[in-house]
């Protein structure tokens, strides 16, 4: 009987503590100059790569990219600073030269290239739904 007490315990105490550690998930836009649907790829897969982000999607024609991520993982400047290591300039990180060169040529976009200005905003990630 106080092994069945004992798992009770255990397992109310697993359920309450996963409830309170319910992630935040903050999704931005800032924008990333680029020219294709390589440059897609690549940037969305900079991005990715960044641990605690969970969705990221470029917008060619705006010139803009929308990330989710966790923000107890990552901030949106360590974002920025993926992408451009990558070889595309970020609204406050420039890709280094080395990066930019080695883009393909249908990639390389003009450096003064407008780009979309960054949002931010942070939504509960189980919101309409429970556990």
């Amino acid at each position: 009987m106080k092994k069945v007490i004992l798992a009770l315990v255990i397992f109310a105490t697993v359920g309450i503590t996963s409830v309170m550690a319910q992630e935040k998930v903050t999704m931005a836009t800032f924008g990333v100059r680029g020219n294709c649907g390589m440059c897609k790829g690549k940037i969305e897969k900079a991005a990715k790569a960044v641990d605690g982000v969970t969705n990221a999607i470029w917008d060619k024609s705006a010139k803009k990219i929308d990330v989710s991520f966790d923000e107890k993982k990552t901030n949106i400047m360590a974002i920025q600073k993926a992408v451009a290591a990558s070889g595309y300039d970020t609204e406050k990180k420039t890709a280094p030269e080395k990066a930019y060169n080695g883009l393909h040529g249908c990639c390389k976009y003009d450096k003064i290239q407008k780009m979309t200005t960054s949002t931010k905003k942070t939504e509960d990630a189980h919101k309409g739904h429970s556990h």
